[in-house]
């Protein structure tokens, strides 16, 4: 990828002060930029570097003050950290723009392919499979009969789809996960555990986005779905039957048992665990390392194991931080009181 200082202004809206045809072909921090380099400078505590800095182009506010000269170009833009997050935008979508298939990928004859599809050496697409426009398949992806992928998705490296799953559009997978493995269920006897079945699958709809390293159960019956806007971040386990809304969010570590129904809009720090068979209200806010054990109420923020209203988790934490104190003087008046 190379730019010239006046192709980023255009893309940006903005205006060149220095050298119109100075070029870049990456980017990098405003401290650690260096010849050939693309930086932007929003925050007034990083203005120090902007005078020493030998990246070849920063993109500053407009209304950004310097009071010495520099030795970069500069493309002045309305908005200096959203106009660098359009260009990382633009760098990722160049960079990950693969198309074609590889000799050393196995695709099933009754598999059909949509547009622009790329599908890398030792990815297994399997029988009945349909893939989507600009749908991308990194090296050692597995993907099982009759899996739909959606147009503009994309799975990473060494990720595996079971048979029968449903991928909607512009989702993105990361390495790692895997979709549609079974439920974990056993009809428990006098001669051991018998497996149930699992013959349900894993629906997900447009605009989803998981991390690495996720695990995400097939139904007994039916489907396990995330719905439209869904994201994970890495390491979530979701079990079987498991329903989460739009929107969700869910940072790393979690765990969420069977059969749980997530609203929408909900935000879940790390290491959240739910049990099963729960109703989590739409905007629920759960904080980190909290476990989930009933049904919680719209809008609602819960924290601790067993979690509870966050205002009223932190009362009785001030309280437990002071157990020895309020244990030593219960037994002080026991003791009292026994003497008289």
């Amino acid at each position: 990828m190379q730019f010239t200082a006046q192709q980023i202004a255009e893309l940006l809206q903005g205006t060149v002060e220095g050298d119109q045809n100075a070029t870049v072909t990456k980017l990098s921090k405003i401290e650690e930029g260096g010849p050939g380099t693309l930086s932007f400078l929003a925050n007034p505590a990083y203005t120090q570097y902007v005078y020493a800095t030998t990246a070849s182009v920063v993109i500053i506010g407009k209304d950004h003050e310097l009071n010495a000269p520099v030795k970069t170009t500069l493309v002045r833009v309305a908005d200096a950290q959203g106009a660098f997050a359009k260009v990382l935008e633009l760098y990722n979508t160049i960079k990950l723009d693969k198309k074609g298939v590889s000799p050393q990928a196995a695709i099933a004859e009754s598999a059909t392919l949509g547009e622009h599809a790329y599908v890398g050496a030792l990815a297994f697409v399997g029988e009945n499979v349909k893939l989507g426009n600009n749908v991308k398949i990194y090296p050692q992806c597995y993907v099982g009969d009759n899996v739909t992928i959606g147009d503009d998705t994309t799975l990473f490296a060494g990720v595996k789809v079971y048979s029968d799953c449903v991928i909607g559009k512009n989702c993105i997978i990361h390495s790692g996960t895997v979709l549609g493995s079974d439920g974990f269920r056993f009809a428990t006897g006098p001669d051991g555990g018998q497996k149930i079945p699992q013959i349900g699958n894993v629906v997900l709809e447009d605009d989803v986005e998981i991390g690495a390293n996720c695990a995400i159960d097939r139904a007994t019956l039916g489907s396990t779905i995330l719905r439209k806007g869904v994201k994970f971040d890495n390491l979530i386990h979701i079990a079987h039957n498991v329903e989460i809304g739009e929107n969700t969010y869910y940072a790393a570590g979690g765990v969420v048992a069977g059969s749980t129904k997530i609203g929408k809009n909900c935000m879940f720090s790390g290491q959240v665990g739910i049990i099963g068979h729960l109703k989590i209200a739409d905007g629920t806010i759960i904080a980190a390392q909290s476990g989930i054990s009933k049904n919680t109420k719209v809008g609602e923020a819960y924290m601790g194991s067993p979690a509870f209203e966050v205002q009223k988790y932190r009362k009785s934490y001030i309280h437990f931080r002071n157990l020895d104190k309020i244990v030593d003087r219960i037994e002080k008046l026991e003791k009292g009181s026994a003497d008289q």
